[in-house]
């Protein structure tokens, strides 16, 4: 069977725009978590988030789609040219697209919304602002890609399951390359206000993942992109193969619709499937990019989670939530990012927030700098709303 590798990446986070940026900060434990800028927060019970910043959407699309698109779909495009582009493809029907994305046009449907209450008229372009799938559409017409699309809105779980279903596009033969984008851009009163109601959100508006004192976590916004193609497609292109994607899974945990199970069973349960997909014991992990949203029970849940599965093995672990806040679909596929560039740098990113280690999260955590160590393999979890559990293995790219 012809294995999948990674050809381009792309990002647009709170702490930088492109992957080198995004990377060089996360080492250097920048913090992307500041005051809310884009609307006023004088009456809202949270003020701070993680917001991108120094991003020009004419930079990445022509002028007339950087004026139509949501931000969302903006960061979505942008981090899928900038991945598009280091890959060396080009537009056919044998180049497939998922888009991923959590919330999708949720900020443009309460503008409206307001907009109306006021006695002023919808936005004609509302539909296409709010559909999920139009970042997708906008990229494919823009690059002349006719293959498969698809998107995918599993809660946080989006992204990384956005690459599972690639790797079954690639599997079935549907295709040969596969541009995977992600965007998340929902910073927006109803949002915010409605997280806060369940306790979700750090009402002091800072993300300790697996510390003691963490009280929940920091919305952030932003943007991902992976290119996956078969190895027999990068190899006929004379293409840079990055990294290989070993494994991926996804299951439910059927258990509540906002909570993890509090064992973390289904998520261990996702994450043996990964190990199994990917033909890998877990003494083969160097590095596991943990969802670690900073939430009580949650990092508990994970914590228990990895525990099952590693025991008492050394394998490190951060989460990297602490610097870019929690950028919902996008998140899961910049921590894919993060974890290829763990491999191909021999470095570990921080684990911003962490001051006193939770005793119920005995986990191998880095501190707050960057850690020197050769990783083979990675892993990058994600869990989100609705039971969702997605799981997704790394690794170096070998002939």
């Amino acid at each position: 069977m012809d294995s999948i590798v990674i050809t381009g990446m792309g990002a647009v986070t709170p702490i930088g725009v492109g992957v080198p940026a995004y990377w060089e900060n996360l080492l250097a434990g920048v913090c992307g978590i500041g005051e809310i800028a884009q609307i006023d927060t004088a009456d809202q019970p949270i003020h701070r988030a993680a917001e991108v910043h120094d991003f020009h959407p004419k930079d990445f699309m022509p002028t007339r789609l950087a004026l139509d698109l949501e931000p969302y779909q903006q960061y979505a495009y942008a981090a899928a040219a900038e991945a598009f582009a280091q890959s060396g493809l080009t537009g056919s029907s044998r180049v497939g697209l998922v888009m991923s994305t959590a919330l999708a046009g949720m900020n443009a449907i309460t503008r409206t919304q307001t907009r109306l209450e006021r006695g002023r008229s919808a936005d004609p372009k509302l539909l296409t602002r709010c559909m999920g799938n139009l970042a997708a559409s906008h990229f494919a017409i823009e690059h002349h890609i006719t293959g498969p699309s698809l998107t995918v809105s599993t809660a946080c779980s989006s992204g990384g399951d956005a690459i599972t279903v690639a790797k079954l596009l690639l599997r079935s033969g549907m295709a040969d390359a596969v541009v995977v984008l992600a965007g998340e851009a929902a910073l927006c009163p109803a949002f915010l206000q409605s997280l806060d109601k369940i306790g979700a959100l750090s009402p002091t508006g800072e993300s300790r993942p697996f510390d003691v004192a963490r009280n929940g976590f920091v919305a952030g916004e932003g943007g991902g992109a992976l290119v996956l193609e078969t190895e027999a497609s990068a190899k006929a292109r004379g293409a840079a193969i990055l990294a290989s994607l070993l494994g991926a899974a996804n299951n439910t945990d059927a258990c509540h619709p906002t909570s993890p199970a509090p064992d973390g069973a289904g998520a261990a349960a996702c994450i043996r499937l990964a190990l199994a997909d990917a033909g890998l014991a877990p003494e083969q992990i160097g590095y596991l990019n943990a969802h670690g949203t900073a939430t009580p029970k949650g990092d508990i849940a994970e914590a228990c989670a990895i525990r099952a599965v590693f025991g008492g093995l050394p394998v490190t672990v951060s989460s990297t939530k602490g610097a870019t806040g929690h950028m919902m679909g996008a998140g899961g596929l910049t921590e894919v990012i993060t974890c290829v560039q763990a491999i191909r740098t021999g470095m570990l990113p921080p684990n911003l927030g962490l001051t006193e280690q939770d005793p119920e999260c005995p986990l191998h955590l880095t501190g707050p700098t960057a850690v020197q160590q050769a990783v083979d393999a990675a892993i990058s979890n994600a869990m989100g709303f609705g039971g969702q559990n997605s799981c997704i293995v790394v690794g170096r790219y070998q002939e």
